[in-house]
């Protein structure tokens, strides 16, 4: 099957309104007319997600938000629900990323819930699992991977996941310059791929789109989405800048 890729940039605490707007303008002329054959995403901040949506209006780059609430409204002072990521224009949302469950705690069941609130609302989730370098070095990458992605869906049909992506983040990978080979990479995708045809079965796990994240630049995006179970790309810090990002959506171009 053939899996169109998505390449997405997360911008993490990174520019104000107008910073994250002037790069989204820039992002926007780049990439008229719009590149065939590849889907793109970026997820600033949320103060600056209705700027940067009147601002991509009518271009090819879609926007996500980098975290949700699993509730739809009440008394959660500092959260933020799905009815309010889509009133700003959001299409897809950033589930369980390392850094959410390394530094605020997220737990594969807070993950599952907050899937199925994206699902509920008809949002796009896009759910972060990766191994850190300890758990690499202990060879438990796979019971890591089978863990987080097995709870991640738990209780979804594949019917309900079919809009599902997948991030594959060695967190040993990210900010740190590090980048798994291509192999370890198509290892990791792979592996994924089956952990979801056992779970949801073949047709699910053949249409779904695994993005790899961990210090993606323009030097190394070609050979990563060369093999056959990297479907594209979790970006950050080479998102941060439009020349960059443009250069990693324009890979093949």
């Amino acid at each position: 099957m053939n899996r169109r890729p998505l390449i997405a940039g997360n911008w993490k605490m990174y520019k104000t309104c107008e910073e994250a707007a002037e790069t989204a303008k820039k992002l926007t002329e780049f990439l008229s007319p719009p590149p065939e054959n590849i889907d793109i995403m970026i997820a600033p901040a949320f103060t600056a997600l209705s700027t940067v949506a009147s601002v991509i209006q009518g271009s090819c780059i879609a926007l996500g938000a980098q975290n949700m609430s699993w509730e739809k409204e009440g008394a959660f002072t500092g959260e933020i629900s799905a009815p309010m990521l889509i009133s700003c224009g959001c299409h897809y949302v950033i589930i369980g990323h390392s850094e959410r469950r390394h530094l605020f705690g997220e737990t594969d069941e807070v993950v599952n819930r907050k899937i199925k609130a994206a699902i509920r609302h008809n949002l796009i989730p896009v759910l972060c699992v990766g191994e850190t370098e300890e758990e690499r070095e202990q060879k438990k990458t796979f019971s890591v991977l089978d863990k987080q992605t097995e709870k991640g869906v738990e209780e979804l049909s594949s019917t309900e996941l079919a809009t599902l992506v997948v991030a594959y983040e060695p967190v040993w990978a990210i900010g740190t310059g590090k980048t798994a080979t291509v192999d370890q990479a198509q290892e990791a995708h792979a592996y994924l791929r089956g952990v979801i045809e056992k779970k949801l079965g073949n047709h699910l796990a053949k249409s779904i789109r695994i993005l790899y994240g961990g210090s993606v630049k323009p030097n190394n995006i070609e050979s990563l989405l060369k093999m056959p179970d990297v479907d594209g790309a979790l970006v950050g810090g080479a998102s941060l800048q439009a020349e960059s990002f443009r250069d990693l959506v324009l890979y093949n171009q």
